[in-house]
């Protein structure tokens, strides 16, 4: 293949669309999924990708914008599975399962019943290149930078929250808002990120890059730039490989950050051998 094919889809304004919001989106979950990670909290990305399609379609039955009932519904799910766990002796795991499977059930339900509002169900349980849009890429860009203005303005107390929520609650970190203003940042990544990547695939979208940046570095800092370089160049390559192989978008994508995950296991397993016997020579 040369050059000229390489570059032919960028010719297509859907596919060049679909370029920058699955980089961008790339981007943005590897960030936010830092903390997701660190929180021991992948699981929630999975269940609340799936909360959210609920919330679209109930959005759509009652004639809201898809958009803000969505985003919404997901807060309120993510808020609800919290307390769930904070007053009944439920894990975690067990609340998501219930609660967002209750929410995507409900959602399955009302679209075969009234049908998909918008755009295709199915483009948004798997994702869809061709659904990809100019609205698409401005509204991954200002989810983008709402996210990042968020974690550069509110870093301290949420790097403190994210590893001991205890101990920065007693000294005064306001946790409750902080996990609040999370959610609400990781409900609008969900839902931005929808139509390129799927319900069925953001998960995978938020969880890989940041647990390759975390088998890289130890530094929270360096972790959270890995990750946002390893998202995004996910979302570029899986991008054209899809193209080029008639792949779906999404799950494309997923198979590009596997491939840095298998290379950094291998790449941190072989430092961690040739350090151990460093320290065994001494």
């Amino acid at each position: 293949m040369n050059w000229s094919e390489l570059t032919a889809p960028y010719a297509f304004e859907f596919f060049r669309n679909g370029v920058y919001v699955a980089t961008m989106a790339g981007a943005l979950c590897g960030l936010v999924g830092c903390y997701v990670v660190l929180r021991n909290m992948s699981y929630i990305g999975h269940g609340l990708s799936h909360a959210i399609f609920g919330g679209y379609a109930v959005a759509g039955l009652i004639g809201v914008n898809l958009f803000l009932g969505a985003g919404i519904w997901g807060v309120v799910t993510a808020l609800a599975i919290g307390g769930i766990v904070r007053r009944r002796p439920i894990g975690s795991d067990a609340a998501i399962g219930v609660v967002t499977t209750a929410s995507f059930a409900l959602g399955i339900a009302l679209v075969e019943r009234y049908g998909s509002p918008g755009r295709s169900a199915d483009a948004l349980l798997f994702g869809n290149i061709l659904g990809v849009r100019s609205s698409d890429v401005w509204l991954v860009a200002g989810v983008s930078l709402a996210a990042v203005a968020f974690i550069v303005l509110a870093y301290r107390p949420l790097l403190f929250t994210t590893f001991d929520s205890e101990v920065a609650e007693a000294t005064g970190v306001p946790t409750t808002l902080i996990d609040t203003a999370l959610m609400i940042v990781l409900s609008a990544t969900v839902l931005a990120t929808m139509n390129v990547m799927g319900v069925t695939l953001i998960a995978a979208t938020l969880v890989v890059p940041a647990v390759v940046a975390r088998m890289l570095t130890d530094s929270f800092g360096k972790m959270l730039g890995v990750a946002t370089v390893v998202g995004a160049v996910s979302g570029f390559i899986g991008m054209n490989v899809s193209y080029h192989l008639d792949l779906p978008s999404g799950s494309t994508i997923v198979l590009v950050g596997t491939a840095f995950f298998l290379v950094a296991f291998v790449a941190s397993d072989t430092f961690r051998r040739r350090g151990a016997s460093v320290t065994h020579a001494h």
